[in-house]
């Protein structure tokens, strides 16, 4: 109770919220900008479950963005980092691993075990995976993306919403560049949507795209 006394003083938690956040399941996929960060506000918050799937490497050029990385685990699994990290942040929450890129293939049955998925994807094909598995499966997706200083947020909830193959095409992927801080901002707002839907506060992103631009801190909402 100590531990989350801040976030329990809110009339939107309360000690109802707090046991709701204690017994949701997370599945993070990808942690790099975005899930790293993502992942760690989940632990913090107390959430039961926090999943991590990624079958990438830490590498040097991750280290600008990606902050629960450092220089000695460049070349680790970053799914292996990233879980040490996390456990030894609440060992009250249960950190699973996947060290494994999300596919058709593996998808359902990962997705399976959670309740809530984010998207810390970099490129459309997993996210339009994640999202088809999530909407077969009634779970919520929390889309994120950045580029530059630009990000952008929405939740997906199966036939609830769009989806986000009819939002969104496919696009080339390339290295883009990007400020840390873009990921830090928009990852912050796919948590609030997850504290949202799991304690029923507020009004969830559905069907709208948050987008902001750092630049100008010009933030817009724009019915999908």
């Amino acid at each position: 109770m100590e531990r989350y006394s801040r976030q329990i003083a809110l009339a939107e938690v309360g000690e109802a919220g707090q046991q709701k956040i204690k017994g949701t399941k997370v599945l993070v996929v990808g942690v790099g900008g975005l899930g790293a960060v993502v992942a760690q506000y989940l632990v913090a918050a107390g959430v039961g479950k926090v999943g991590v799937v990624d079958g990438d490497s830490v590498s040097v050029s991750n280290l600008h963005r990606q902050i629960l990385y450092s220089e000695q685990d460049v070349r680790r699994p970053k799914v292996e980092v990233a879980a040490d990290r996390l456990r030894a942040m609440n060992s009250e929450v249960e950190v699973v691993s996947y060290n494994t890129f999300l596919t058709a293939e593996n998808g359902a049955e990962i997705i399976s075990d959670y309740d809530i998925v984010v998207d810390g994807a970099d490129n459309y094909a997993v996210r339009a995976v994640a999202e088809s598995i999530c909407a077969e499966q009634n779970k919520h997706f929390v889309h994120g993306a950045v580029e530059g200083f630009v990000g952008q947020v929405s939740v997906f909830w199966g036939d609830r919403t769009h989806r986000y193959s009819e939002i969104f095409e496919p696009n080339q992927s390339t290295e883009k560049g990007i400020v840390g801080a873009t990921a830090g901002v928009v990852a912050a707002a796919e948590v609030s949507e997850c504290l949202k839907i799991i304690c029923g506060y507020g009004t969830v992103l559905y069907n709208r795209l948050w987008r902001v631009d750092l630049r100008t801190m010009n933030c817009e909402i724009f019915e999908l």
